[in-house]
């Protein structure tokens, strides 16, 4: 095993159905997309699995719950990280899952009910 890589399993959210353990050289945040096999996936949570061994627990492997998505063609950079969609916008959610309430699968482009986001004073 490369020291920097852990025993990943992927597992699909809605049916508790396991994709496969996979070794990652990066650890996936919540809002991270995923490629495995071909597909694309969303990371929702991520949960780690310890082991005790020798009177310490020692990191195992990580369990990462996905779900089918598409990588969004919009993306905003806010106060260091990636969002969903035109963060200019009044409805954006500035979250790297959601994009907006009235607008959740965008585009936001041509989306008839953006607003510009006031500036905080």
């Amino acid at each position: 095993m490369e020291p920097n890589s852990l025993p990943t399993e992927v597992i699909l959210t809605n049916s508790r159905q396991s994709l496969g353990s996979v070794q990652l050289d990066w650890t996936p945040q919540p809002g991270n997309y995923l490629d495995l096999e071909g597909k694309t996936y969303a990371v929702l949570e991520r949960r780690h699995r310890y082991q005790l061994k020798a009177g310490r627990y020692r990191l195992q492997n990580i369990a990462l719950y996905v779900q089918s998505a598409t990588r969004p063609s919009e993306k905003s950079l806010v106060g260091g990280r990636w969002v969903i969609g035109d963060a200019s916008c009044r409805y954006n959610a500035c979250s790297e899952m959601i994009r907006c309430a009235v607008n959740p699968d965008g585009p936001c482009q041509t989306c008839r009910y953006y607003e510009k986001r006031k500036s905080e004073q």
